[in-house]
């Protein structure tokens, strides 16, 4: 999810910036500590907007630097569990497919991709639907639903494609090969009938 937010921070300022635009040198500074960063609870920073509000530069004895208390606006990117996310297919490896969803890879595993059984086609870096032929390609975009998020070295998302709606977007315009479950049902039916008349 992108969020607006408003952080604050401590900045150390160098002697050497104190000679230009101390709104601009803060700003450069913030950018170089905090964007492309992630803060656990709060998400990757992303961008930062404006300063806000600059406090009292304070000098610490022995200490060359000046310290500012700075409040900025930021955009976040911040992965929520159960959000519908749309994404593009970076990866396909032999236990899954990895799609760039904001500023992160999340990882679906094959169990996850689709409703049928897959196979990796390595060769050619797909993965293919047994029964429904269906294709799973680098450069796809799909839609998938966060199942879990870890912050444990670093951000780990987990995604699922399984549900209604989700998946490569290809796939929703064509219509989708009858499963294989189905298709027994369907010939047990009529067998118990003793096979279609026919008129």
């Amino acid at each position: 999810m992108y969020m607006d937010v408003v952080a604050e921070a401590e900045i150390a300022l160098h002697p050497s910036k104190l000679g230009e635009d101390i709104k601009e040198a803060i700003k450069e500074s913030l950018i170089e500590k905090y964007e492309g960063t992630l803060i656990k609870d709060i998400g990757i920073f992303l961008a930062i907007k404006d300063i806000i509000e600059i406090g009292e530069g304070i000098i610490k004895p022995g200490d060359p630097y000046v310290y500012y208390t700075i409040k900025f606006g930021s955009l976040i990117w911040k992965p929520v569990e159960h959000e519908v996310v749309q994404g593009e297919v970076v990866d396909i490896a032999e236990y899954g497919a990895f799609v760039r969803i904001g500023a992160v890879d999340g990882f679906v595993h094959l169990s996850q991709i689709m409703d049928d059984y897959v196979n990796v086609d390595s060769k050619n870096m797909q993965i293919v639907g047994r029964e429904s032929k269906r294709t799973l390609k680098v450069g796809d975009i799909v839609r998938a639903k966060i199942i879990s998020i870890s912050y444990k070295e670093g951000l780990k998302v987990t995604l699922t494609m399984r549900q209604p709606f989700l998946g490569a977007t290809k796939w929703s315009e064509t219509k989708a090969p009858q499963k294989a479950t189905e298709k027994k049902k369907k010939a047990k039916k009529v067998a118990k009938k003793g096979g279609e008349r026919k008129k």
